[in-house]
């Protein structure tokens, strides 16, 4: 009897899949050997492709933010031509009921040998939109799919934004973690890991923002009565994305501290999902800033107020921060720096050469004055995120979880000597100064990884005129990550389902820096964003092989090609399955 979908998936991926029928009965399902799809490789078998032999894709790749083979045997006795029409319920695909079926879920990637794991696990980031409004699961059957796809390709998890916007959105302690429990455990019986981000921020008004999440009502309430407590540029123009770093210490919102409210929301996220922390829930990223990252919201795209390449605006105007520096100022024993930011550092879309403060040759940047600012700047940025680093590791102790914090992966006017952008950010990284290091060693104090993005980009995509160099910039934060030897993870800035980017990721991933990295690789990799572009055909398949590549780790000795063949002998079986999370992902 020919086999249906959930029991071919199952036993491409070496696991038995329950499908229930109408009388409620199982029908039972057949277990093979992964390795009749993912063959183990011969042991003299190098022809590793060189990465340099890739060319680039015909289409233009995207700016940065506006930030054949043979035919598998099992195919022919199991996969029928219209097995595409019996794509109906996704609730029938059901996850490996034991820990030896997980097991051999996973076999594949693996290669069928059971030996110590490799390589850099890919997680795949879930949409903004996950969890609703109304606190419940949104797309439940294409979310289903979607995760027994990504399993069986060798994901090893997913990322999760949890909006402190929908979980504490009517009154401050009051925890609505629906959806969020039906999702977690979603993963947990697909066998996927989970990287749970601790969502401090507006959703909307950044780079790739699909939806529109705010803060709390109650927090936009305060900042509404005290509008100081909202991020503030020097034309007054406020920021509602992340509550000013400058109310840290001060009890604004409702009787408590930002930083306190963070970590009661993380204390109730542990409380809550305690049975899945260190199991399903592997990884914390803890929020700091505007998209989750450490640095201040001072390219916002909301509005049309930024745009790529400009070099955006110091956020230091509310008067909290503006205390800060009166106060700094003081100390050094120069009270006339204190009374208000740069005020020659230009607009949101200058460049650096529009203005007194950041040009090359006599800017503001690189005066005692410029050299005072920028280091009260970027201190009050890693004060903030030591403050909650510390909430964060004291809250989870014990738990078996990483904490992980994001960094922003600013690489237009890199090539400047006062890289503009990334002061504004908070980054205090000029051509004479490295302001990467201090980020990693304040992370490596508390045993966090160090999230880095743009790892997708190379310098010849971008625009030269404004001197980008996205990998000039990687190489710099994984020497800094090495030196205080703290772990470095990664994501891609942008959508990209192009092998050349794959082959940019692998080979970042790698660490290779001047040729050599020892036994160092990044911890992980962060693949953005699960949608119905990378169900598409062409996309999964490259994907997959993808997956596939990282897994094996850069001391592999896989031909890629075959790599690529095997991999499209799989996509081949999993094709009804993901086209049908394609098209539920598209309603």
């Amino acid at each position: 009897m020919a086999l249906n979908l959930a029991s071919q998936i199952g036993t491409l991926a070496g696991t038995q899949i329950p499908t229930e029928v109408t009388n409620g009965e199982q029908l039972s399902s057949g277990t093979v050997s992964a390795s009749a799809v993912w063959r183990a490789p011969a042991a003299n078998l190098r022809c590793k492709t060189s990465q340099d032999t890739v060319s680039p894709p015909s289409l233009t790749p995207p700016l940065t933010p506006r930030s054949p083979g043979s035919r598998s045997p099992l195919m022919s006795p199991m996969l029928r031509p219209d097995l595409s029409a019996a794509c109906q319920a996704f609730t029938t695909l059901a996850p490996p009921e034991t820990v030896e079926e997980e097991a051999a879920g996973v076999a594949w990637k693996e290669g069928g040998r059971k030996e110590e794991k490799r390589g850099v696990p890919v997680y795949v980031m879930m949409p903004l939109d996950s969890v609703t409004y109304g606190n419940t699961l949104n797309r439940k059957k294409a979310m289903n799919a979607s995760l027994h796809a990504l399993k069986s390709a060798g994901v090893e998890g997913i990322m999760v934004d949890v909006w402190w916007g929908l979980v504490e959105r009517e009154a401050p302690g009051a925890y609505n973690w629906g959806g969020y429990a039906e999702l977690l455990e979603m993963a947990k019986k697909h066998g996927l890991k989970v990287q749970a981000v601790m969502s401090f921020h507006q959703c909307g008004g950044n780079v790739g923002d699909s939806c529109t999440i705010p803060l709390p009502k109650w927090v936009v309430e305060e900042i509404d009565k005290d509008p100081d407590i909202a991020y503030t540029d020097q034309w007054g123009r406020r920021n509602y994305e992340y509550v000013s770093l400058g109310c840290d210490t001060l009890p604004v919102l409702k009787g408590r501290t930002s930083v306190q409210c963070y970590a009661d929301f993380m204390r109730a996220f542990r409380d809550n999902f305690k049975h899945l922390l260190g199991d399903t829930i592997v990884e914390i990223q803890v929020g700091m800033g505007p998209a989750g990252e450490l640095r201040y919201p001072s390219y916002p795209e909301q509005d049309g107020t930024w745009r790529f390449p400009g070099i955006g605006a110091f956020q230091c105007y509310d008067k909290y921060m503006l205390s800060s520096l009166k106060a700094a100022a003081e100390a050094v024993g120069k009270p006339e720096w204190g009374s208000t930011g740069p005020t020659d550092a230009g607009h949101y879309n200058y460049w650096p050469e529009d203005t007194p403060f950041f040009k090359k040759e006599g800017g503001g940047w690189n005066s005692r004055y410029g050299e005072f600012f920028l280091s009260w700047y970027s201190q009050m940025l890693l004060d903030h995120g030591e403050r909650i680093l510390s909430s964060a590791t004291s809250v989870f102790e014990g738990a078996g979880v990483k904490i992980s914090v994001k960094v922003a992966g600013i690489h237009w006017h890199y090539g400047t000597r006062s890289h503009a952008p990334e002061l504004t950010a908070g980054y205090y990284n000029t051509r004479f100064r490295d302001g990467y290091l201090p980020i990693a060693q304040m992370l490596a104090r508390h045993g966090a990884v160090f999230n880095f993005t743009c790892i997708e980009m190379r310098d010849h995509e971008q625009p030269q005129d404004a001197l980008c160099a996205p990998e000039k910039l990687v190489r710099q934060v994984a020497l800094a990550t090495a030196a205080a030897q703290v772990p470095l993870a990664g994501e891609n800035a942008l959508p990209r389902y192009d092998e050349y980017a794959h082959d940019q990721i692998l080979q970042a991933s790698s660490l290779n820096i001047d040729g050599s990295s020892d036994d160092r690789e990044m911890c992980a990799f962060t693949y953005l964003r699960m949608n119905p572009s990378l169900f598409q055909p062409e996309n999964w398949r490259r994907f997959v092989a993808f997956v596939k590549k990282m897994n094996e780790g850069k001391d592999a000795y896989r031909c890629w090609e075959q790599v690529e063949r095997e991999a499209e002998h799989f996509v081949h079986v999993t094709q009804p399955l993901v086209q049908e999370a394609a098209v539920a992902l598209s309603h």
